[in-house]
């Protein structure tokens, strides 16, 4: 590669790119750790995209008809944190950049959301990102459908590396993009053909233009290094119906002694080796310095959008109040006030009429009369609509010809569906939801994750969640995955008993800003156990007193989901033979540890024998078992400690000794 050649055939360009390339090995070897070759390669791309098609407004970062742009490739971080600086960001100063990967800087080894304006999402878990963007792309789509193009018109774009389309959710994200026609979704492939092993070729063979084109795409191939085939190829790209990819032929390490080596891939702190490369570019200027002219120059190309969010903000103003008010209230995550409304509404009606459904079709009962009033909801399933009963008959089906559509059939895809939905509720605008059974959280689990570290409401509805599902067997029973949820940072984990507890869950989900639920739902048929209806959310308390003792109090069985019935016969039991007994349901373990201390002692006194009963593995009870302090009652546990087995659910329960006789013996024993 003849670095003088790109220097002198457009120097206006290549000094612009240059400022990323040392901007890099600055922080890099401040840091002394990070990943220097892909900001070397792909900064003319990065440069060209901003400079010539990117909408955006640096001093509104927030603007919501802004393009994104996603650096799926999120371990070269530096790209993106140079680009932030240099046109103009706020949060990303000099200091920032000097202080990379540094305990309390915004600029985080890997791209973090939040922590920075301009960082869109996440990214580093590689094929996160290019998913992620589906999503992005899906909410454009659905919200245009929705609110016409002169208030949502734009595009999203992602720069991507081998690693993000070697990971198998990348699959599952082309090939969505591909069948729902998401023209405005563009692909900037970083074609280097280095890994941190070394050439692609060790572990991989894919004809990656090919494997796009077969999957519904507009593809084509360019010099990732040339300003004018890179402007050419994103122009091209804007004007197809098809989702795009564009094969950027580039340099790893580009002017560097390791260049188009796995030693480009990583940290380039070699003192003599930034010297060279800097010579090389014609960089003279110190470690973090940029001449002014340069700095001016990327200024001007952050606040080029300015006049565009102004004319959007004049057409804003232009459309109705009421959808003013609403384009406003979904982007503030803000519920409709008829919210709580219908839902008191529904548990009245429940509590009164005490039917007895499984979980999952009381989510169905709950989403039919909240989708009506809640526009932001998108709902789907990984080919389960049938057993999720996520579908609702208001919602419409996204699809090439219905673009207000709002549930989606996302196929066998968990992985793809959970970080598409993350990208919708990035995008803004949106609460989606999607369904699968809670024994493929497997799946879909690096994406879930995700949805917790950036704190963003995604909902996943996870059904036939124990060994009730029956028949199909082990592989399908989940005995260990609620508890894998629970120890889930930032997570709530709804194990709701019956229809009011599973209205309460759904509308803590809707109403939660910062942190992702997953709604732990039965196959089978459950009774209603909140008979008396109250006003207040009791779920929201993460615990509360079902059912209090009789006489004195010598027992506490505490339960979840379809075992709140188990754990009300073993009171009977109990009871019958005079040992008081309370029931405590624990329909999300994570909202009964945020309530007060004075709160949780009532509900758990110490002094009575405390027995659990899930449907599951013990691990994540014993604090609630053994109190707090780990000594406030003796304690047991009826659950599971095996997979399960390929029986019809009553059977299993009985076999697995999770039965109501089971308690109150587990509670005698611990009396005696």
């Amino acid at each position: 590669m003849d670095i003088t050649a790109l220097r002198n055939t457009n120097p206006d360009h290549w000094f612009k790119a240059a400022a990323i390339r040392a901007l890099t090995l600055d922080a890099i070897h401040a840091a002394n750790s990070g990943h220097s070759g892909m900001p070397m390669g792909m900064a003319d791309v990065a440069t060209v995209l901003f400079e010539k098609h990117l909408k955006f407004d640096a001093s509104a970062p927030r603007w919501p008809d802004r393009d994104r742009f996603v650096l799926s490739a999120g371990h070269g971080s530096m790209l993106l944190y140079s680009l932030l600086h240099l046109t103009g960001y706020q949060d990303i100063t000099l200091d920032e950049l000097r202080n990379f990967r540094q305990w309390g800087a915004k600029t985080a080894g890997h791209p973090e959301y939040g922590h920075a304006e301009g960082i869109e999402t996440t990214t580093g878990p590689l094929g996160q990102g290019i998913s992620n963007a589906v999503g992005f792309a899906m909410a454009e789509e659905i919200q245009r459908a929705r609110y016409g193009k002169k208030i949502v018109d734009h595009y999203t774009y992602v720069i991507a590396g081998d690693g993000c389309l070697m990971e198998g959710v990348s699959q599952e994200a082309i090939g969505l993009a591909g069948r729902h026609q998401l023209g405005k979704l563009i692909v900037l492939w970083d074609n280097n053909n280095i890994t941190i092993d070394g050439t692609v070729e060790l572990s991989d063979r894919t004809d990656q233009p090919q494997r796009f084109k077969a999957s519904g795409w507009h593809v084509q191939e360019i010099d990732g290094h040339d300003p004018e085939a890179i402007d050419a190829a994103i122009a091209k790209a804007k004007s197809t119906n098809k989702p795009s990819m564009i094969a950027c032929k580039t340099h790893i390490a580009l002017g560097s002694s390791a260049q188009d080596t796995s030693k480009g891939h990583g940290a380039l702190t070699d003192p003599k080796l930034i010297a060279d490369t800097k010579e090389a570019y014609g960089w003279a200027s110190g470690p973090f310095e940029v001449p002014a002219d340069i700095k001016e120059a990327w200024e001007a190309i952050g606040s080029r959008g300015a006049t565009d969010r102004a004319e959007w903000e004049a057409r804003l103003a232009s459309i109705s109040e009421r959808k003013q008010a609403e384009f406003a209230r979904i982007y503030a995550l803000e519920a409709p006030k008829r919210l709580s409304g219908t839902i008191r509404a529904l548990k009245k009606q429940i509590s009164e009429e005490q039917p007895k459904y499984a979980t999952r079709k009381s989510s169905e009962l709950v989403l039919e009369v909240v989708n009506p009033i809640m526009p932001e909801t998108v709902g789907g399933s990984a080919d389960l609509t049938g057993s999720n009963n996520t579908k609702t008959g208001d919602l419409g089906i996204f699809d090439t010809d219905n673009r207000a559509g709002r549930y989606i059939y996302w196929g066998i895809r968990e992985h793809g569906m959970a970080a598409a939905m993350n990208g919708m509720a990035l995008h803004g605008g949106f609460r989606p939801y999607g369904g699968t059974f809670m024994a493929f959280t497997d799946y879909a689990r690096p994406a879930m994750r995700l949805a917790a570290l950036m704190r963003i409401p995604s909902v996943f509805v996870m059904t036939h969640d124990s060994i009730g599902l029956g028949e199909d067997g082990p592989t399908h029973q989940p005995v260990e995955h609620v508890a894998i949820s629970r120890a889930t940072p930032n997570t709530y984990v709804f194990r709701p008993a019956d229809t009011v507890e599973t209205a309460e869950a759904w509308e803590i989900a809707l109403t939660s800003k910062e942190t992702p639920s997953v709604l732990s739902l039965t196959r089978q048929g459950l009774p209603t156990v909140r008979t008396e209806h109250k006003q207040k959310n009791l779920v929201a308390q993460g615990a509360y007193v079902l059912a209090e003792a009789e006489g004195k109090r010598q027992a506490i069985l505490i339960a979840t989901g379809s075992e709140v019935e188990i754990a009300l016969k073993a009171r009977d039991i109990l009871q019958a033979e005079g040992i008081g007994t309370r029931v405590v349901s624990m329909p999300c373990m994570e909202l009964f540890e945020e309530q007060e201390e004075s709160y949780r002692k009532r509900v758990l006194p110490a002094g009575p024998v405390r027995v659990a009963v899930e449907a599951g593995v013990r691990q994540g009870w014993d604090k609630w078992l053994l109190g707090e302090r780990g000594r406030e009652a003796k304690a047991g546990f009826v659950g599971m400690s095996s997979f399960g087995a390929s029986a019809p659910a009553d059977v299993l329960y009985e076999k697995f000794g999770i039965t109501a006789e089971a308690v109150a013996e587990k509670a005698k024993s611990l009396l005696k």
